[in-house]
């Protein structure tokens, strides 16, 4: 074997070794957390523990590469060997960054106990202002003497264990083939190991965040085993934390408003099935049927959803609560809308939080959430799973199911195609047992904006590039309800379409600041038993919830940031969003901006593109002001004490 062979085996060697000892060291650390809060962590079968190790190694692989990035660097880059890191320096440093990230992992699995979870960076923020951690930390290591002989234990391996790359003789080294081979081989390193801090590969999947842990557990509290205490401080240092305002008192906030509905209790509960379509990208600008008082007045791109509102109940100021998908599913399934950060890519996402799914799990529905992309993507999975959702149905799942065509139908980029994994969904129900609750988040109106080689001619081109996925997508609506109505749970089936978001917009009304929030909300109810028509109110995604409630005369008290449509007064609805760092509130017609301190535009909804600023002219800017702050305020508090379900 030549020396440039010998050396590349030799660094290759060493570093994949020196890592995967950093590994074992981070699963030692999950096992000593475990058994520091064993009463906290009862019941955890060995299927749980397979899936918690499962994703326990994705993420201390993450946090690992984090953690060693300059050691992978240096160990990697290609220089000549006279130059390359000194065997004494490169243990210093896998010593350094390990230690640290063990000795985080054992002190959290202390502070566990006060706080349900994994540390994060808002933890530099919560004690940013004691004097008297030094005592603290003293008291706390006398006390847990054994976890700091653990870390000693673990650090001692760590300098026993690594291992330096072996340069001696290899001056012989040919170095016109050095050079080239170590440069591609240090690409390639860079390459897997920024993939493998984002937990994965491809355009699809989303940098992992804490939220991702839910994916692996059955209770949101499992989440802490399957996080490392480093990951989860890293992967939250710019997020902004939900900081509590002080505008009122607890009990005047409590008077001005509340989350928490107490419906009535002496009404029959109505079993009825609960479908909840998603439609990515699907904005009521695309929507004809909802747009025939615009001028100028257009058809829209929807002939099928047209159809659908004629036979459902809508809402002529209906609105999504943030501009993100990752926004769109705390709204629509919890009724939690996005303040100043997508919630589940917060600290916040660990909390208990409720939904749809698990308020109907108390009376015995069945739950399944449904996205045809890669299993995990976009951290949908994760979130699911921690709002009760007993089941989810991914691209893996259609590709094992032989009635389907698998990844034949994949799109290349995101997910199956919309039309064959709605009828994947529609079959799918008719397998599950009633009453249950289903949701599902389309893909295919989606950059980069294509749709099957088979439609290239069916569905024109319109004056935007995303036209013509609405134009399938409708159509993929169509031949879904086509098939839906067949089945025999159609009859007692409520059935709510939305969007995630808006997108691409050509028309100034929904180019504005309020305007590029306007989704539809359809409430179908095939039964007739639900009122139709077009309603003059407004309404947002986090009233998708308890209005759903509502009609099933649900009896139990729950947590929701939104209000049951049919048995709320209209001057009593409202609408919140968070746009660039300002609040937006909309009541009684009228758009409040608020910018945390003051209100800083109000106008009425009559000014469709927001040209007249009517700021302290009326009074009702000033009650809309203190409405909102108090929602503000009962929002940060609940999410920063965990108070997102009754308990």
């Amino acid at each position: 074997m030549t020396d440039s062979k010998k050396l590349f085996i030799n660094e290759i060697f060493v570093l994949t070794w020196n890592l995967l000892i950093a590994m074992i060291s981070y699963m030692i650390c999950r096992f000593i957390y475990w058994a520091e809060n064993y009463s906290s962590f009862t019941n955890i079968s060995f299927d749980q523990w397979t899936q918690i190790i499962i994703g326990g190694l994705k993420f201390d692989l993450s946090a690992v590469l984090y953690t060693n990035i300059l050691l992978i660097v240096l160990l990697s880059i290609p220089i000549h060997t006279k130059y390359k890191l000194s065997a004494l320096i490169g243990k210093i440093l896998f010593l350094l960054f390990n230690g640290i990230g063990i000795l985080m992992n054992l002190t959290d699995a202390v502070y566990y106990k006060f706080t349900g979870r994994r540390t994060t960076a808002s933890v530099f923020h919560e004690f940013a202002g004691e004097d008297n951690l030094g005592s603290i930390f003293g008291v706390e290591i006398i006390r847990h003497w054994y976890l700091v002989l653990s870390a000693f234990i673990l650090l001692f391996l760590l300098y026993k264990l690594y291992k330096a790359p072996q340069y001696k003789n290899c001056e012989a080294v040919q170095l016109k083939y050095y050079y080239p081979i170590r440069t591609l081989l240090f690409i390639l390193i860079i390459y897997l190991t920024v993939n493998g801090m984002r937990g994965g590969f491809g355009a699809a999947v989303r940098p992992i965040t804490i939220s991702n842990a839910n994916q692996y557990v059955s209770k949101p509290s499992e989440a802490a085993l399957v996080l490392n205490t480093p990951f989860s401080i890293l992967r939250t240092i710019n997020n902004k934390a939900f900081v509590t305002p002080s505008y009122f008192t607890q009990e005047e906030m409590e008077q001005i408003y509340t989350p928490v509905h107490t419906p009535n209790d002496s009404l029959s509960f109505r079993p009825k099935n609960i479908v909840v379509l998603i439609i990515e990208s699907f904005g009521k600008e695309y929507i004809g049927s909802l747009n025939k008082d615009l001028e100028p007045a257009y058809n829209g791109y929807t002939p099928f959803t047209d159809s659908l509102v004629s036979r459902s109940l809508t809402f002529r100021y209906s609105y999504s609560n943030g501009r993100k998908s990752i926004d769109g599913m705390p709204s629509i399934l919890s009724s939690i809308p996005m303040f100043v950060e997508p919630f589940f890519l917060t600290d916040a996402s660990l909390n208990d939080v409720s939904g749809l799914a698990k308020e109907l799990s108390s009376k015995g529905y069945y739950s399944a959430f449904f996205h045809g992309a890669q299993n995990g993507s976009m951290g949908f999975q994760a979130f699911a799973r921690s709002t009760g959702f007993q089941d989810y149905f991914g691209r893996t799942e259609y590709n094992e199911d032989n009635r389907f065509d698998g990844d034949k139908d994949f799109d290349g980029t995101w997910a199956i195609w919309d039309e064959p994994f709605l009828q994947f969904y529609a079959q799918k129900m008719s397998e599950m047992k009633e009453p249950f609750i289903t949701a599902l988040f389309t893909a295919s109106s989606h950059h980069p904006f294509v749709i099957p080689s088979q439609y290239k001619d069916t569905f024109p081109e319109g004056s935007l590039i995303i036209h013509k996925c609405i134009r399938y997508t409708d159509h993929a609506l169509r031949k879904f309800f086509e098939t839906a109505s067949l089945q025999e749970w159609y009859k007692n089936t409520l059935f709510v379409l939305t969007a995630d978001h808006t997108n691409l917009t050509d028309h100034v009304f929904y180019q504005t600041d309020l305007g590029k929030f306007c989704v539809p909300i359809i409430l179908f109810d095939p039964s007739g038993e639900t009122p139709t028509g077009i309603k003059d109110i407004i309404a947002q995604q986090t009233d998708i919830m308890p209005t759903l409630l509502g009609l099933l005369n649900y009896d139990k008290p729950y947590v929701a940031f939104g209000c049951d449509l049919l048995n709320t007064p209209a001057d009593d609805l409202y609408a919140v969003h968070y746009n660039n760092d300002i609040y937006q509130y909309v009541k009684q017609n009228h758009l409040l901006q608020f910018d945390g301190e003051k209100a800083i535009g109000f106008y009425t909804l009559s000014d469709s593109i927001l040209q007249n600023n009517i700021l302290n002219q009326t009074a009702l800017q000033n009650t809309m002001e203190r409405e909102l702050k108090a929602i503000i305020q009962q929002y940060m508090m609940r999410m920063n004490e965990n108070q997102l379900t009754i308990k």
